[in-house]
């Protein structure tokens, strides 16, 4: 029964009898809570005149009474079918303008009553901001004027904000195209009491449909039938000043894009048979390009269901994709398409041809240029110079391309590298608006600018870099070098001369400052409080130690607050495995002990208040290089991963090795399981929504694109299930019950349970009712610490104490 106050725990274990514990949610003691309830800093959104500063604020977290409310989970969405929004939506509920500038801040006027406020978006010029808020029974439309610190609704019918892009600009910025609940929309099937009118067939056709395992998929025409009505909208054009009319009549609309000019807008539209394999993004669908009056210009393509694209993560649809209006013009219409038949198995030159098609869009495409991988990223100038960039998942290769897109010449790749190497990273290209307020490259004397984050053997110091078209050569212009703190360089202003940075420091909440780089000077824009204050003094850094194979190893340490030197603490290691195809950047340091600490729901660092060293994101890389697959070593990399993080503490003099705990979430939470099983390292386990079973994820998982049966000693090495009569350490398993995660059904953590219960290991399942893959509700953060913390207070730091 949902409540706040509902049964919490649903202890399974195999045969007729259940051992259930009918235990209320709990709170962590004082320590923990103080850290956990506070009040946030705003989220801040500028201009790109950077003028104003829009400051919007949320509560922390949602209640269980807000996950309790009705829940349709329908071709990979969750939907509200009351108020037709995401119903896993992350409100805020109060708005304030600050002129950048000035010290005080004004709340906007006009705000409903209990705001839920979401879908925010500039109008191109900047003026306004749209945005919905969510009543009880619907979604409306308002507006910010930034001027005027002020706020209105701007028309009654209820908005339809379940397929995505509720509500778009039009280029003149005067008014809005909005997605609207049909008015002929049907009464939506109740599937609890439906009665069948016979059996859900599936079938197949001979070919193959190698699709990942994915959560809230239509199983019926039950379902169908509901997603049909909620996924369909009527689109109405209203104007600033609330004068609304119909646009184009009711249809599945999903991306809805305006051109630069506004004289088009391209829709993508979805149409029948449905599938109960994939989700909504694979059914069919058309994309059309529309002009002002609504009338069909043009149908880009028309994409069939896809359940059967070939084997591998590089694997795409033929035909155009990655459909988009180029910036840089008023109305041309960019894309990819596949010159390898959109399987990666094949061997070609070229993976991806770009292609662009003009207003009013009759005639053939005119190919830009070929890339030697899949299609990635356009950033426009204008005829004579562009950027793109393509990728490479399994070589881990990226490629930057420059090109003239009213020239056939060929394009020049000025970057060719591993997007896994952070310290060959170059950066990000700047951009600003352009007359038609979209980004554009800024360019100076044929040089173009980069932002980078800078990580280097030596630490992190974020950049700002000139790079010369003709001679690729590179001018450091700016380099961060603050003592003890972290300046997380955002934008640049290159008529001002200057560049929009974050600054924080350990003990520093991030605050937002102008740099002038004429003096290097600093104008503070915000003062956002450290709400964290208890643990402000915490000794923190990043530490570095090796594998017992030579790779480097990196990770967070913090040490108590009772620390004394001298003195060995028990420790919780806390980490999420990642794959590389290369040693060198397997080995990269990409940490900065000069980051503000953070504690988030699912951090460790709460247990420095307790008397634990804590060694979070500790580095745990699983290295397969040439041919070799990553994963072929899995186990073997992961115990020595952590046996390296043991010994270096361990030397350091901080840590009884006796009493150490390892925790994760997701796939750290199936690392857990892993480590407890092979390796007599720890004292206890902390595994939040993992996967257990890879024979139930057998058409990949993670970074495993092989399925099991090119693989099947792969997976069932790598699967804990497999090895549950190895556990002999005590493990505290965690999921949310509604768990929405590729793979990470609530089922793997019961039947692991199971297993280990049946074979005799110490292990306690906690379900939290109404929880995604993450947690969201106030109560269940609450309850999830509080399991953790007696946890690890039975299990690791009285370890020695006989239990009951």
């Amino acid at each position: 029964m949902p409540g706040k106050w509902l049964a919490l725990l649903c202890v399974l274990c195999i045969g007729p009898l259940q051992a259930q514990d009918a235990l209320q949610y709990q709170k962590p003691s004082e320590e923990i809570l103080n850290l956990v309830d506070v009040t946030l800093a705003p989220a801040t959104l500028l201009d790109d005149a950077q003028d104003n500063m829009v400051l919007i604020f949320r509560d922390n977290y949602k209640s269980i009474d807000d996950l309790s409310k009705e829940e349709l989970r329908l071709a990979g969405l969750r939907i509200d079918p009351v108020t037709n929004i995401g119903s896993r939506v992350t409100y805020y509920n109060k708005l304030e303008v600050k002129r950048v500038g000035e010290q005080k801040s004004s709340v906007v006027k006009g705000l409903p009553s209990a705001p839920k406020l979401a879908n925010f978006k500039w109008s191109p010029d900047q003026r306004f901001i749209a945005f919905t808020h969510t009543t009880k029974q619907q979604v409306e439309l308002w507006v910010l004027s930034i001027e005027k610190a002020s706020a209105k609704r701007l028309f009654s019918k209820p908005i339809n904000a379940n397929m995505g892009d509720a509500i778009s600009w039009d280029a003149d910025g005067k008014s809005l195209l909005v997605k609207v609940v049909p008015s002929d929309r049907k009464p939506l099937i109740d599937t609890s009491i439906a009665v069948p009118t016979g059996p859900t067939i599936s079938v197949s056709d001979g070919k193959k449909a190698q699709n990942r395992t994915y959560q809230d998929l239509l199983k019926n025409k039950n379902d169908e039938a509901n997603f049909e009505q909620l996924a369909r909208a009527e689109m109405y054009r209203v104007t600033l000043d609330g004068k609304a009319a119909l646009w184009r009549k009711a249809g599945m609309y999903g991306e809805v894009s305006v051109s630069p000019s506004g004289d088009y807008v391209m829709v993508q539209e979805y149409q029948r048979p449905f599938s109960y394999l994939v989700t909504y993004r694979r059914f069919g669908h058309t994309v059309n390009v529309y002009n002002k009056d609504a009338k069909l210009a043009k149908t880009i393509v028309s994409v069939p269901l896809i359940e059967d694209l070939p084997q591998g993560f590089m694997a795409v649809r033929t035909g155009p994709r990655d459909i988009q209006w180029r910036n840089d013009k008023p109305n041309t219409i960019v894309y990819a398409e596949a010159l390898d038949g959109g399987d990666p198995e094949k061997e070609v030159a070229h993976r991806d041809k770009l292609m662009q098609l003009s207003a009013p869009f009759s005639g053939d495409a005119k190919e830009l240029l070929k890339t030697e991988d899949r299609f990635y990223q356009f950033i426009w100038k204008d005829d004579s110079l562009a950027i793109a960039r393509d990728y490479w998942w399994n070589t881990r290769n990226t490629k930057t391309y420059v090109f003239s897109p009213n020239q056939s010449s060929a394009a020049r790749i000025i970057s060719d590298r591993s997007y896994q190497d952070r310290y060959s990273d170059p950066g990000s290209f700047v951009t600003k608006k352009n007359a038609f307020f979209k980004d554009e490259l800024v360019v100076k004397d044929n040089s173009v600018f980069l932002l980078g984050d800078g990580f280097t053997p030596e630490g992190q110091f974020p950049f700002l870099d000139k790079l010369n078209l003709d001679s690729l050569e590179t001018t450091r212009l700016y380099t961060s070098e603050l003592e003890g703190k972290y300046e997380n360089l955002r934008e640049f202003n290159i008529e001002e001369n200057r560049l929009l940075v974050r600054i924080e420091s350990k003990r520093d909440y991030p605050n937002y400052y102008f740099r002038n780089l004429d003096d290097k000077s600093l104008t503070q824009l915000t003062e956002f409080a450290n709400p964290f204050e208890s643990i402000q003094n915490v000794k923190k850094e990043v530490i570095s130690y090796k594998r017992d194979d030579g790779l480097d190893l990196t990770g967070t340490l913090y040490l108590p607050t009772n620390y004394v030197e001298g003195e060995r603490y028990p420790m919780i290691l806390w980490a999420y495995p990642r794959e590389f195809k290369d040693k060198s950047s397997a080995g990269q340091n990409t940490q900065n002990p000069n980051s503000f600490t953070y504690p988030w729901y699912g951090s460790p660092i709460y247990w420095v208040t307790k008397g634990y060293v804590v060694l979070d994101d500790a580095s745990f890389p699983i290295v397969g290089e040439g041919d070799e697959e990553p994963n072929d070593t899995f186990r073997t990399q992961l115990v020595a991963n952590a046996k390296a993080a043991i010994d270096a503490l361990d030397a350091k003099g901080l840590i009884d090795r006796e009493r150490v705990a390892v925790g994760g979430h997701s796939y750290g939470a199936f690392m857990v399981a892993n480590l407890l099983s092979h390796s007599d390292l720890f004292a206890a386990g902390i595994a939040r929504s993992g996967a257990y079973n890879r024979t139930l994820t057998p058409f990949g998982f993670q970074s495993e694109e092989r399925h099991y049966w090119d693989a099947p000693e792969v997976y069932y090495t790598m699967s804990p299930f497999m090895h549950a009569d190895k556990m002999k350490t005590p493990l505290l398993l965690i999921h949310g019950e509604a768990d929405n995660n590729s793979g990470t059904y609530p089922m793997q953590s019961e039947r692991y349970f199971n297993a280990l219960k049946g074979l005799g290991a110490v292990t306690r399942l906690v379900m939290l009712p109404k929880e995604s893959h993450g947690y969201r509700a106030k109560e269940s953060v609450l309850h999830t610490l509080w399991e953790q913390d007696q946890w690890l207070e039975k299990y690791v730091k009285n370890k020695a104490v006989k239990a009951d």
